[in-house]
């Protein structure tokens, strides 16, 4: 028989994709073009991005949300008072649209308790957890209505900053016990808050001592290794991890410099730039979260994060709220014996969600 002609194994019952050939183009064609139609209309529907801020009380999460975005996006003091804000009781999310060059972007920070305050921390990292599952949930009932919008309300945290005290020791198990948590639900970038109270020697030891505590208990922080997708991202986010977590400080108040107006804080020994590398390493963490890896945390919540938790939850579709416009996602019942019929109707609508569960990505 002619091995041409030879019938395809059972292992091979999917048609075999055809091959891509390249052509010889005779002349322009436009193609290029695409990407300013994505432009137009990226800026036309703007942009979201979602972040929280987590860490003790008094180590400058407010002031640096701030100095990130260059605006008031926490105030310090009430309106019309002249005395601080009290320290947070319960997670607060504030929203900002914040535009740049014609780009406008979306902003939402949630604010948490601070975390590690109580003498007894047992558990305290469940309202935490709680609130970012939460907005899995939203989006997830949103997802799965029959009839959904065009563009579901994206309130999913795309990035946690996780505040660490600058005591130039090593983390505490509390730190280590929420990260292990926390890292599985969303992306963590840890940083070193008020890092001018530490010489730049000690600087350094603490960081190589939160890196091997990370290591030892296998704790993923962002960007992770698993989800470099080619050489040039290893490269750059290779030079991240070795810096990470980033020694940062915060300021909202201008100063005068030599001459030129920057962000810094002013102590008696002289006035500390964020925006100067020589003095802390804030412009990495604005380079991380804004100009380089934006995209890219959003792309791991949507694709790793949040269809993890879509998973589990779709697993137990027997506990999702069933009511008008919601697709039936019950268990599918036992088939029915042999010679008699089974009846259309949820069964079959759940069978034809499981199918199609992954078209939507």
């Amino acid at each position: 028989m002619d091995p041409l002609r030879q019938s395809p194994s059972p292992s091979s019952s999917r048609a075999s994709s055809p091959r891509t050939l390249s052509c010889e183009r005779l002349g322009y064609v436009g193609i290029e073009a695409v990407l300013d139609q994505l432009k137009i209309k990226a800026m036309k529907m703007g942009f979201e991005f979602n972040i929280m801020v987590v860490g003790q009380s008094g180590l400058g999460k407010s002031t640096m949300v701030n100095t990130l975005f260059k605006s008031k996006i926490w105030k310090s003091t009430m309106p019309g008072l002249r005395v601080p804000m009290p320290q947070t009781l319960q997670l607060h999310s504030v929203t900002h649209v914040i535009e740049e060059n014609g780009v406008k972007l979306k902003l939402t920070v949630t604010d948490t308790p601070g975390f590690g305050d109580q003498i007894n921390n047992d558990k305290c990292w469940d309202p935490i957890l709680g609130y970012i599952n939460e907005q899995y949930e939203r989006y997830l009932q949103e997802e799965i209505l029959i009839t959904r919008q065009r563009h579901i309300p994206d309130t999913r945290v795309h990035c946690c900053i996780y505040f660490v005290p600058p005591t130039g020791h090593c983390l505490r198990p509390l730190d280590l016990e929420f990260l292990q948590r926390l890292c599985r639900a969303v992306n963590v970038v840890p940083v070193i808050a008020r890092a001018d109270s530490l010489t730049i020697e000690e600087r350094e030891a603490f960081r190589h001592r939160i890196q091997d505590d990370l290591k030892t208990h296998s704790i993923e922080v962002y960007p992770q290794k698993s989800f470099d997708e080619d050489v040039n991202d290893k490269i750059l986010n290779n030079k991240i991890r070795e810096r990470i977590p980033f020694a940062v400080v915060g300021a909202d108040r201008e100063h005068m410099v030599n001459g030129r107006c920057v962000l810094g804080r002013k102590t008696k020994w002289g006035i500390i730039e964020v925006e100067n590398m020589a003095h802390c390493e804030f412009p990495l963490l604005r380079d991380l979260l804004i100009r380089s890896h934006l995209q890219d945390l959003k792309d791991i919540t949507h694709n790793v994060h949040y269809e993890n938790y879509r998973i589990i939850r779709l697993k137990e579709s027997h506990a999702l709220p069933q009511g008008p416009g919601w697709v039936n996602l019950a268990p599918a019942p036992p088939p029915a014996p042999t010679g008699t019929r089974a009846s259309p109707g949820p069964a079959k609508m759940c069978r034809w969600a499981e199918d199609n569960s992954d078209e939507d990505f």
